[in-house]
C-alpha cells in the first residue's frame, strides 16, 4: 500500500476544518481533507443543518408549498456544497479524499472507500473535525421503522407528513415542530420530562409553550415511548403517561433526543487519544488532545454544537500555529444562540434563573414585543425582551429575546457584553426606524 504524506490532515469537511484547510493551503502547506460522504462537503450546517432548515423555515413563513420549498432548499444546498468543494480542492489546491478515516497510529490514517483501494495517509499535524451525530434511544421498533427520521433524514423528505410526531421537546425538536406546522402538518411533541425548556426562565418557557399550543401544536409531557410499530403507510407510537398506556398514529416520527460526538470507528485508541466522560475528544484550552500533534475542533470535542463555535475553534488553532497563542477556549465566554421557532428565541449570557441560582445581583429590564412598531408591521407581536444588568458596573449580564428577528438583535447585545460596554450605550444608540433593534431604546429605559 502506497503511503501519501501531508503536512496537515483534516478529518471532516466541516466549518472549522474547511476554514483551516484554506488557511494552511494559502500558506503553501500541503493539506488533505478526508470526508466520508461527498454529500457532506461543507459540513452539517450547509448540508443537513442550519442552512437547509432555515431555507425551509423562511419559505414556510412565506406560505410556499412544501414541494416548491424543498426544491429551493435542494438547489441552495447543492450550490453551497459545490462551492465549498471547489474552494478547497481547486482554488486553494488542498487534496480532498473521499472515504472513512481510521487512525492506525498517531501519524497514520487508513482511508477506506467502497469499491476503491485502501489508502494510507500520514500527517505531521492531524485535526479531528468529524462533528456530531443524532442519538437514537433504545426504543423497541424505533431503528427498524421505515417511518422514523433524525434531523438529518428529515431534511430529505420529498412530501409533507400529514401528522408528524417528534420525540424530544428540546430546541431542535421545537424548530422542526414550528417549521412543519407552518407548512400545514399536524405536529405532536412527546417529551419525557414534565418541564418545558428547563434551561430557560419560567416566563420565557411558559410564553413559548402557550404560543405553540395556541397555534395548534400538541404536547405530551411526562410521556414514555414504549414501542414503535409500522402499520403500512402509518406508524403507531405506544406511550405511557399519567393517563395510562395509549397509542398515537402518525406518518413520520422525528427523533430529536440530542446529538453525540461522532467518534465511532475512528480508531482513536490506536493513536492513544483520550475521550471525556461524555464521549467527546478531550482537548485543552488550545484544542490540543493529549497527543502532541493532534487537535480536535467543532462538535466532536464537546461543548456547544454551533457552526460558529467550529469557526471560532479555527481561530484558536490559527492563534496557536501562527499567532501569539493568546486566543484560547477561555475566550469563548460570550456566545449567543438562537432557536428558529416562530417567533425566534435568542439568548446570550446568564438567564435570570442562573443569576438567582448563583446569587448574582441584577437589575431586570423587560419589554413586551407588542410595543415595538416593527413587530406590528410584521403582524406578529408575540413575545418579549428581557435583560439582566450588573447594578454596579451597568454591564449586561445576559438577555433573552423571544421576538421576530431576535437572532439579529442578540448579536448586538453580545457585542456590547464582549466589549464590556454599559447597557446605556445600547439605550442611547440612534437606531434606524422601523427596526426590531430600536426596541433596545425602550427596553433599557
Amino acid at each position: 500500500m502506497k503511503t501519501e504524506t501531508f503536512q496537515n490532515v483534516i478529518i471532516g469537511f466541516g466549518k472549522g476544518g474547511k476554514t483551516l484547510a484554506k488557511m494552511l493551503a494559502m500558506r503553501g502547506e500541503t493539506v488533505a481533507v478526508i470526508e466520508e460522504s461527498a454529500q457532506m462537503y461543507g459540513g452539517t450546517c450547509i448540508n443537513v443543518g442550519c442552512i437547509p432548515s432555515k431555507s425551509l423555515i423562511v419559505n414556510g413563513e412565506k406560505h410556499m408549498p412544501f414541494k416548491d420549498a424543498v426544491a429551493v432548499k435542494t438547489t441552495l444546498v447543492e450550490k453551497l456544497r459545490s462551492k465549498n468543494y471547489h474552494m478547497i480542492a481547486d482554488e486553494h489546491s488542498a487534496t480532498v479524499i473521499d472515504g472513512r478515516a481510521r487512525f492506525l497510529s498517531d501519524k497514520e490514517i487508513e482511508v477506506t472507500t467502497p469499491g476503491q483501494a485502501t489508502r494510507l495517509i500520514t500527517g505531521g499535524r492531524i485535526f479531528i473535525n468529524t462533528g456530531a451525530t443524532p442519538v437514537v434511544p433504545p426504543i423497541a421498533g424505533l431503528k427498524e421503522s421505515k417511518h422514523v427520521v433524525t434531523s438529518k433524514e428529515i431534511m430529505e423528505l420529498a412530501f409533507l407528513p400529514e401528522h408528524l410526531v417528534i420525540i424530544g421537546g428540546g430546541y431542535v425538536g421545537l424548530e422542526f415542530a414550528s417549521m412543519f406546522h407552518e407548512y400545514g402538518s399536524q405536529v405532536t411533541i412527546i417529551e419525557g420530562s414534565n418541564t418545558f425548556l428547563p434551561r430557560e426562565d419560567e416566563d420565557v418557557a411558559l410564553r413559548i409553550q402557550q404560543d405553540m399550543v395556541n397555534s395548534g401544536i400538541r404536547f405530551e409531557f411526562g410521556a414514555a415511548v414504549n414501542k414503535v410499530t409500522d402499520t403500512g403507510r402509518k406508524v403507531e407510537i405506544s406511550i405511557t403517561d399519567k393517563q395510562g398506556e395509549r397509542a398515537i398514529t402518525a406518518d413520520k416520527i422525528l427523533v430529536a433526543t440530542g446529538r453525540r460526538p461522532n467518534v465511532e470507528n475512528l480508531g482513536l485508541e490506536n493513536a492513544g487519544i483520550e475521550l471525556t466522560e461524555r464521549g467527546a475528544v478531550k482537548v485543552n484550552a488550545q484544542l490540543k488532545t493529549n497527543v502532541g500533534n493532534i487537535w480536535a475542533m467543532g462538535d466532536v470535542r464537546g461543548g456547544l454544537q454551533f457552526t460558529y463555535i467550529s469557526l471560532d475553534d479555527f481561530r484558536i488553532i490559527e492563534s496557536q500555529l501562527f499567532g501569539d497563542g493568546s486566543y484560547t477556549l477561555n475566550d469563548q465566554n460570550v456566545v449567543p444562540f438562537s432557536v428558529f421557532i416562530t417567533p425566534t428565541l435568542s439568548n446570550v449570557g446568564l438567564t435570570e434563573r442562573e443569576a438567582q441560582k448563583r446569587g448574582i445581583e441584577y437589575k431586570l429590564f423587560k419589554l413586551e414585543t407588542a410595543s415595538v412598531p416593527k413587530a406590528q408591521i410584521f403582524g406578529d407581536a408575540r413575545g418579549f425582551f428581557k435583560a439582566m444588568i450588573d447594578p454596579v458596573t451597568n454591564q449586561i449580564l445576559g438577555a433573552s429575546i423571544y421576538a421576530r428577528e431576535s437572532h439579529e438583535v442578540i448579536n448586538l447585545i453580545a457585542l456590547a457584553m464582549r466589549a464590556k460596554l454599559p447597557y446605556t450605550m445600547l439605550r442611547n444608540q440612534i437606531y434606524t426606524h422601523p427596526t426590531i433593534s430600536e426596541a433596545l431604546n425602550d427596553l433599557f429605559k
